[in-house]
């Protein structure tokens, strides 16, 4: 490599040029640029909510939702986590008498809500009747869905002695029970062992409609 000599630049070989490189590779790195610092978590937020007929306190997260503060904050794992997106319904519990799903709704939006989860219908010594009748009529296999399906199930009853019609109300002047009105209004509630027939019995059975 032909340096200038009319500009003063020094005649630089191939030689030269790869050592001054070899060199120039064997210094130093300089300090890496300091990584930002990530942002603060978001301040705990308190929330007061009755569970299961307790007073219960939480500082959470205002991103936690309601089921994630059940399982992880209340180690109340009854109500369990499925596709987390409200398609399964496997989260359904109770809030002040109504049915949602706890995956979809974040805890702080249910300050000073009445909530019961599966473990607030009965216990194993004393079953709630949709417990009880779940059980009789064998309307659960693996289980994993069974806590929302009663949830749902009894306040779906308290719907329809509400009056409160389905898409499979054929008269809204007089709602009556049906194997179509319960498929319906459980729809929401997905069973991936097809107990579906044993689920529907196991509500009529309750509602005074054995199937």
């Amino acid at each position: 490599m032909p340096g200038d000599p009319a500009a003063g630049c020094p005649a630089l070989s191939r030689r030269s040029f790869l050592a001054a490189s070899a060199a120039a590779g064997a210094l130093p790195a300089q300090a890496a640029a300091p990584t930002p610092a990530r942002p603060a978590d978001a301040a705990a937020a308190a929330v007061h909510m009755t569970v299961n007929g307790s007073r219960r306190s939480l500082a959470l997260d205002p991103r936690v939702t309601l089921l994630d503060a059940l399982r992880d904050h209340l180690d109340l794992t009854g109500t369990k986590k499925g596709c987390d997106h409200g398609q399964c319904g496997a989260c359904t519990v109770l809030v002040n008498g109504r049915r949602i799903n706890s995956c979809l709704s974040l805890a702080v939006m249910h300050e000073g809500d009445t909530v019961t989860t599966i473990e607030g219908l009965g216990t194993p010594e004393a079953l709630h009747p949709m417990q009880a009748a779940f059980v009789r009529h064998d309307g659960f296999q693996c289980g994993f869905c069974t806590p929302g399906q009663i949830c749902s199930s009894v306040a779906m009853l308290q719907e329809i002695r509400q009056g409160v019609p389905s898409h499979a109300t054929a008269d809204l002047m007089q709602l009556q029970l049906s194997d179509a009105e319960v498929r319906e209004r459980m729809a929401g509630n997905l069973c991936r062992c097809a107990a579906y027939p044993n689920i529907v019995a196991a509500i009529r059975d309750v509602a005074g409609g054995r199937a």
